[in-house]
């Protein structure tokens, strides 16, 4: 047993010492380790204000949620208007500058038609010139925050989506007729 911790000793402290790393028969490749690493709580590459990765040469790379993003959106993300969002033609870096910007915000300030609301809350829809349309659920959540507030959420659902009930049922894989919640949490 010790013979073989002795002869994982050297492994082990690369591992320790170096950020990626590939072992070949005669050769190895090495990186450094990076000097500044963000991540959400699920384990992606994540920031929104600075590099989610950086080494020390310099080289840094910026994501949200795991999808890498240009440096100049980072920059810009603070300042977004919603016709700029609007105007982006990759879904994904739409897709994150929504996120960022706020779905209600969006929602509101680029005029969004609310198609119907009922128990389980508002539908809403905004149509783009080069996409499906934005289609979600404004929900209020049935248990109230320690102050007394209830909050809101927004679910996204399919553009074909005609009733909050039938959003709320799709995002539990059910259909409008089977979702007959007991007890709401």
């Amino acid at each position: 047993m010790l013979r073989a911790a002795q002869r994982l000793a050297g492994l082990a402290g690369v591992a320790r010492s170096a950020g990626w790393w590939w072992p070949y028969a005669n050769v190895a490749i090495l990186t450094d380790r990076p000097v500044e690493l963000h991540r959400d709580n699920v384990g992606r590459l994540h920031a929104a204000d600075t590099p989610a990765l950086r080494y020390g040469d310099g080289f840094a790379l910026h994501a949200w949620r795991g999808m890498p993003i240009p440096s100049e959106l980072v920059h810009r993300l603070a300042r977004l208007t919603h016709a700029e969002i609007a105007a982006e033609r990759n879904a994904e870096l739409r897709r994150v500058m929504l996120e960022h910007f706020g779905y209600e915000r969006y929602l509101r300030e680029a005029g969004a038609r609310r198609l119907g609301s009922d128990a389980c809350g508002v539908l809403w829809q905004l149509r783009f010139a080069d996409d499906e349309p934005l289609t979600m659920v404004e929900v209020i959540n049935s248990t109230p925050e320690p102050d007394g507030t209830s909050r809101i959420y927004w679910l996204r659902v399919p553009p074909t989506t005609r009733t909050p009930r039938e959003g709320v049922a799709w995002t539990f894989g059910l259909t409008e007729q089977e979702y007959q919640p007991l007890v709401e949490t």
